[in-house]
C-alpha cells in the first residue's frame, strides 16, 4: 500500500555553508508535527546536515548552486529528499563505504552516507556526473 502524503513542503536554498543549518532546523520543525521522540528528531536533523554538507562540499565545490529538499509527511514516517545539480558521484557504491572521501587533502571523515543510513530507515541515492545528485531518506516514527 503507498503511503499518503498528508502534508508537504518545498525549500530551496543557495549552496552555502551557513544554509546547512537553516536546513536542519526547517526539516525538524516540519517533522516535528508527526511528535517524534527527541531521538528520531535528532537523527533526521543530522542525516539531512550530512546530505546538505555533501551536496555543498562535493556536489558543488567551489562554485555555487541551489539545493533543494521536499518533505512529505506520512501518516507515521517522513521522507525527505534532498537535490542539487552539482557534478554527481561517479561510483556510489564506493562513495558509501565508512571512511570514503573523495577529498583526503581536505579534514572530512568520509561518514555522510554511513550516518544517513544508519540514522533513517531508507536512504536511496541517484546520481548522474554532471548533472546533480538525488538523496531520498525515509524515517518511520514510532507510534
Amino acid at each position: 500500500m503507498k503511503n499518503v502524503c498528508k502534508n508537504e513542503m518545498k525549500l530551496e536554498f543557495a549552496s552555502k555553508s551557513n544554509n546547512e543549518a537553516f536546513a536542519r532546523v526547517t526539516v525538524g520543525a516540519f517533522a516535528s508535527q508527526l511528535d517524534p521522540t527527541i531521538e528520531e528528531l535528532a537523527d533526521i536533523k543530522t542525516a539531512v546536515s550530512e546530505a546538505v554538507t555533501n551536496s555543498i562540499i562535493h556536489g558543488y565545490e567551489t562554485q555555487e548552486g541551489v539545493i533543494k529538499i521536499i518533505c512529505r509527511l506520512n501518516e507515521n514516517s517522513i521522507e525527505i529528499e534532498i537535490m542539487d545539480n552539482g557534478k554527481g558521484i561517479e561510483n556510489i557504491e564506493e562513495a558509501k563505504k565508512p571512511l570514503y572521501t573523495s577529498k583526503p587533502n581536505l579534514e572530512r571523515s568520509g561518514m555522510g552516507f554511513t550516518i544517513m543510513e544508519s540514522f533513517m530507515d531508507e536512504v536511496h541515492i541517484e546520481s548522474v556526473i554532471g548533472l546533480g545528485t538525488k538523496i531520498t531518506m525515509k524515517k518511520v516514527i514510532k507510534m
